[in-house]
């Protein structure tokens, strides 16, 4: 069932995407060669809990961590660790909070050092889309114009893998809520979208192919060719004319560029 949001809601909903963003912030600020994503997890679930919010992950159908931390041919839901990030490591961090009831979830990428031409361009390209997906997000249009967006933009024009087996989600008291938002599909399929909708728009886009597989943990999703995998994700309110963004990427990128450990030049 999709649950649409009144204003209030959405305004409540919006202060949780926003400690999303704060938290990831953070991360920002201090990531860099010869730190492990063991470290980087425990400074996130002290920065939620600073904040009088609970981690969204942490134990949502067993997942052991606060967030998901994914490195290089990891797609998502990466387990923090004891190893030490190096230069040219591409490192998505997806991050969810509980805040006065209501979740806020978003992911931003990160590459420490310059991991090379091919990989910029997949950040490039992936965080872009993430764009093009939202200007879709809009009264009257469907699912399938985000997802359509997303894969035009990826798969179309430059020949990146979408994945299929992961999907964007609706967002609210539930931390997944209908309806999916796949990164693939067709102009003008899938469900309607209504004003109040909040929708966690996410693309997952690989540099070679779209196959991925699940390790033995039942989390750890790798993609098959090992190459690396790239994942922004925003929070989203569909709305008559444009779409509100809830999340606030501006703070991630000031601290990107503040750090200068981090690629920040797309």
């Amino acid at each position: 069932m999709i649950i649409c949001k009144s204003l209030e809601e959405v305004e409540w909903m919006r202060q949780s995407a926003l400690l999303v963003s704060k938290t990831l912030t953070e991360v920002a600020s201090i990531i860099k060669p010869g730190i492990n994503t063991l470290h980087l997890d425990k400074v996130i679930a002290e920065f939620i809990r600073d904040h009088k919010a609970t981690p969204s992950f942490l134990n949502y159908h067993g997942y052991p961590f606060n967030s998901c931390i994914s490195v290089n041919d990891v797609v998502v839901h990466g387990f923090p660790d004891k190893n030490e990030l190096k230069e040219g490591d591409v490192i998505s961090v997806d991050v969810g909070v509980i805040l006065n009831k209501w979740h806020g979830d978003h992911a931003y990428t990160f590459a420490i050092g310059n991991p090379g031409k091919e990989i910029i361009q997949l950040i490039k390209v992936t965080k872009e889309s993430l764009y093009k997906g939202i200007e879709q997000a809009i009264v009257g249009n469907r699912v399938g114009d985000i997802s359509f967006a997303i894969q035009n933009h990826t798969e179309t024009k430059f020949g990146y893998g979408v994945v299929r087996e992961l999907v964007g989600h609706g967002l609210g008291k539930d931390l997944h809520e209908d309806p999916q938002v796949p990164n693939y599909g067709k102009r003008g399929c899938g469900s309607q979208l209504k004003n109040g909708m909040v929708l966690a728009i996410e693309p997952m886009i690989n540099l070679g192919t779209r196959s991925v597989f699940t390790e033995k943990d039942g989390w750890i999703v790798r993609t098959k060719d090992k190459k690396t995998s790239v994942h922004f994700e925003h929070d989203v309110c569909v709305r008559k004319n444009k779409a509100d963004i809830l999340s606030d990427y501006s703070i991630i990128e000031a601290a990107e560029k503040a750090n200068s450990n981090l690629f920040s030049d797309y």
